[in-house]
């Protein structure tokens, strides 16, 4: 396994928190050990479910501990990955969830994009593509394995006329989602007020048919608009 050379949260010198779902012990266990290699990520909980992860999350969040990362499965007895999805970034929006999974099917990677997954792995991933795609989450950028990618962008349609409807701001509103920037860096980079860039992005996904900024995301790279990820 080669270590990625790290540097933690952003401007900060403490290692990135993450946080384990899964209901096998033997991916928790090998997970963890491969996190305790790593000197910028860390461990700072686990649950076999989604019940059992919002549990934990609470606990944290009472401490003030919140993990910046999740990395949550799908197919979990009590809670599933989906509806945890749901409920983890409408409680706790400062952490950001990375599907980690065996299942590839579009249904589901579409599910949980739209409930607020920045990244989607799949369980045959290398380990070093998990760091990679944890840094990337936390660098407000979407990691999404390239088959399942191929797949998604196959069977987004955006729209009639797609990208081309689109007008030259509402282009730039969509290379910028592609680069993984949220309302307020939008409003940031244009001179505009954060309610306008709101109102810009929920334009552009009204005219594409689209239900998340990850979807925005990969359409952008579908259209040329930012370079796909290496």
């Amino acid at each position: 396994m080669t270590e990625f050379p790290g540097t933690g949260h952003p401007g900060s010198e403490r290692p990135v928190r993450v946080y384990i779902v899964d209901d096998h012990m033997v991916v928790r266990r090998g997970l963890a050990a491969y996190l305790d290699m790593l000197d910028d990520l860390e461990l700072v909980g686990e649950a076999d479910d989604g019940a059992g992860a919002l549990r934990g999350l609470a606990a944290l969040a009472a401490d003030s501990e919140l993990p910046d990362i999740v990395l949550m499965d799908l197919v979990m007895p009590q809670l599933n990955g989906v509806a945890a999805i749901a409920q983890v970034t409408s409680r706790y929006p400062s952490c950001r969830v990375v599907v980690l999974t065996s299942f590839g099917d579009i249904e589901r990677v579409q599910a949980a994009l739209r409930e607020g997954a920045v990244g989607y792995l799949l369980k045959d991933a290398e380990p070093a593509e998990v760091a990679a795609a944890i840094r990337a989450a936390l660098g407000g950028e979407v990691h999404i394995d390239p088959l399942v990618a191929r797949r998604l962008t196959q069977d987004l349609r955006p729209g009639p006329s797609g990208v081309a409807s689109l007008t030259p701001r509402e282009r730039q509103i969509l290379a910028l989602l592609g680069e993984g920037l949220s309302n307020q860096e939008i409003a940031d980079q244009l001179v505009i007020s954060e309610r306008t860039a709101r109102t810009h992005v929920s334009r552009v996904l009204g005219k594409l048919h689209l239900s998340s900024r990850t979807q925005a995301a990969l359409i952008a790279i579908r259209a040329g608009l930012v370079p796909a990820p290496e």
